[in-house]
């Protein structure tokens, strides 16, 4: 387990126990990185999956559109007495996964960092 890894578990463990009401703050998150796309958020990623991603990629503002409405909808389950954001964040930190590198390309693509 990296560092990025352990940073990344530390801050959706308080979004976990924070997560108890109507305002899921990983869910806000995601979308402000979504629509804005901050350098950070690449450098996080970079440092999570330890390779940086390309300076330019195919455009693609499906993705963008698609996982908006993913965390849009994460947003409306969080509603819920149980976090769900948090636990699918915390899957996505250990395991990394390839699809979701693809996203976040494909959300940066067009954006020179």
């Amino acid at each position: 387990m990296n560092k990025a890894q352990i940073q990344c578990l530390a801050v959706f463990a308080v979004f976990a126990v924070i997560g108890f009401g109507p305002v899921s703050p990983g869910c806000l998150i995601g979308m402000y990185v979504v629509i804005k796309r901050p350098h950070w958020f690449s450098t996080l990623v970079d440092d999570l999956y330890g390779n940086p991603m390309p300076k330019r990629l195919i455009t693609s503002n499906k993705v963008r559109i698609k996982a908006f409405l993913c965390l849009l909808t994460l947003f409306i389950l969080d509603i819920a007495p149980v976090p769900v954001t948090p636990v699918v964040a915390v899957v996505i930190i250990l395991s990394r996964p390839q699809w979701f590198l693809s996203v976040v390309k494909g959300v940066y693509s067009e954006r020179v960092y």
